[in-house]
């Protein structure tokens, strides 16, 4: 059995090692023109990156899906309270862009903000020269300016994007991209898109200001401004949690604060929305009962883990990440910021909450999902799930069609995770990355098309961290901790992902294979961490 990601899927797409820098217009690589680099076997392009691109484009379904994204100043309603902050076309989140695997995606980026922005394809396995990323696979998009992000859509699944620049994301710039499979049965009668995030914009301080709030703190540093809408009594203590001992005896001295405590990270925000929307005026999902609802759940907020459950309703999870899991059934689940889950749910005879509990924040963003008529349930909803069974990452695994066979690894990486908090400075390998010069200041982490490669992702720090790895999807091989002596858990047939929580304290080990050749970001997804330089460069090499 071949080691590739994919069997049915790489049929969609004629292959699944997908293209870096095509020779294309407008392809630019910081790589290949910044002295700092050092390595002269950095590969920038090649022509087996260029044949690979053609090779997508011979296999595609020929179809072209085009769509317009304006980034610019909005004034926009979160239901009831209408705040100043910045949109792609007006709206938060954005309006979801949709397509089918294997077209060709062109999507026009206008720039209509007062500084320069990208857009990042969060999760997609896609050509280098299009990630999005500043200084290191593009030039940033200039004030007034239009550049057109043009690739083929690879592997179907639940997306989202954003931009990369400084905490732009946070000011409303992210919104769904669904990528349909032309072959899936379906087994579903509605779909609910739902995108969690947490808000302070133009209802308080900026996010640039929090940062730098955060940045002269001390050893407890903390942004809190009260919650405007959808406060909660604290019931963490009866929920289950997967707690490390560094969740409980934090290295460093820290102390020990409860699980929910921990997962509130340094920010308490004034509103938490689901589909930009306050718990106090909640978006409505209509459905008849008896149905099945697919329900499409992004979290894209900075800084909050969500726990998610819908009142009197069981949650069976069928993909993360935009890849299927043998479905399994749980009362809760956990969202780190970036990730994505499938569910499937079978609805019953009322109206439902919704709940995304920002775990340690006394605060909820709230839904309601509506078969009937009824009572509404209020802002303050408590479903008795968010106690049930909490999914964990050992509990997923991956389907037969998309599974990897277990390897040894051709090169294995250490990425520490790790940090000062009297500074608010985050790193990776006591590195910290330069968004303008990325080469400089940092060991990259070499790789070579085709092969296996392993990294050991350990956090020493007290804080959770969403790590993401850009252009490639990962299986998830065992999760350990690294202040034990108790062996880790090797998971068998581990789901395949691109973003993962960190616990204090914890290990997570994860494969892939090199296919997709360019210079790739991985990163902590909270956003306030990347600002500050938690961030490393995934070097291809030329052999």
């Amino acid at each position: 059995m071949s080691d590739r990601l994919m069997t049915r899927r790489s049929v969609l797409l004629g292959a699944v090692g997908l293209a870096g820098a095509a020779a294309t217009g407008g392809a630019w690589l910081a790589t290949s023109q910044d002295p700092a680099a050092g390595d002269a076997r950095i590969l920038a392009s090649s022509d087996a990156v260029r044949r690979a691109e053609q090779l997508r484009l011979d296999r595609g379904t020929g179809r072209t899906v085009r769509a317009t994204m304006t980034a610019e100043q909005a004034e926009v309603d979160l239901g009831g309270r209408v705040v100043s902050t910045w949109a792609y076309n007006g709206q938060v989140p954005g309006p979801v862009l949709r397509c089918t695997a294997g077209d060709q995606l062109q999507v026009d980026l206008r720039n209509r903000l007062p500084e320069s922005t990208t857009v990042h394809w969060h999760g997609l396995r896609l050509r280098n020269d299009m990630d999005g990323v500043p200084q290191l696979t593009q030039s940033p998009v200039g004030t007034g300016q239009t550049m057109r992000y043009s690739f083929t859509a690879p592997d179907p699944g639940t997306y989202w994007f954003h931009p990369h620049m400084g905490l732009q994301r946070e000011r409303g710039l992210f919104a769904p991209l669904i990528i349909d499979d032309p072959r899936e049965a379906g087994g579903y009668d509605v779909e609910f898109v739902v995108v969690l995030d947490d808000w302070i914009d133009g209802a308080g301080a900026t996010p640039d200001q929090v940062l730098e709030t955060l940045r002269q703190g001390d050893a407890m540093a903390r942004y809190s401004v009260p919650v405007q809408a959808g406060e909660i009594p604290d019931q963490s203590q009866s929920w289950q949690y997967h707690a490390t001992q560094g969740m409980t005896n934090p290295p460093g001295g820290m102390p020990a604060d409860s699980p929910a405590s921990r997962l509130a990270d340094s920010i308490d925000f004034p509103f938490y929305l689901l589909n930009g929307r306050l718990p106090t005026a909640p978006q409505s999902f209509e459905a008849k009962p008896g149905q099945r609802a697919r329900i499409r759940l992004i979290n894209a907020a900075g800084a909050t883990v969500f726990r998610v459950a819908l009142g009197g309703h069981q949650l069976t999870v069928t993909h993360t990440d935009g890849f299927p899991v043998e479905p399994i059934t749980v009362g809760t689940l956990q969202i780190a910021s970036g990730e994505r889950y499938d569910l499937l749910v079978t609805l019953g005879d009322g109206v439902f909450p919704l709940v995304a509990v920002a775990e340690g924040k006394g605060a909820q963003a709230l839904g309601l999902v509506r078969t009937a008529s009824g009572p509404v349930p209020s802002p303050t909803a408590a479903p008795a799930e968010l106690a049930g069974r909490l999914l964990a990452y050992t509990d997923l695994r991956a389907t037969a069609e998309v599974r990897v066979p277990t390897r040894t690894p051709d090169a294995t990486h250490t990425v520490y995770l790790t940090g000062d908090m009297m500074s608010f400075a985050w790193r990776i390998n006591a590195e910290t990355y330069n968004h303008r010069r990325p080469f400089s200041g940092i060991t990259p982490l070499p790789i070579q098309q085709g092969q296996r490669v392993r990294l050991a992702l350990i956090n020493q720090t007290p804080m959770y961290h969403p790590m993401h790895v850009h252009g490639h999807s990962f299986v998830i091989r065992s999760v350990g901790e690294v202040f034990s002596d108790a062996p880790a858990t090797a998971v068998t047939a581990g789901a395949i992902k691109d973003t993962l929580q960190v616990a204090p304290g914890e290990r997570i080990d994860v494969d892939f294979t090199a296919d997709n050749p360019g210079q790739w970001l991985t990163h902590c997804h909270n956003a306030y961490h990347m600002a500050t330089g938690m961030a490393t460069i995934l070097s291809y090499l030329t052999p």
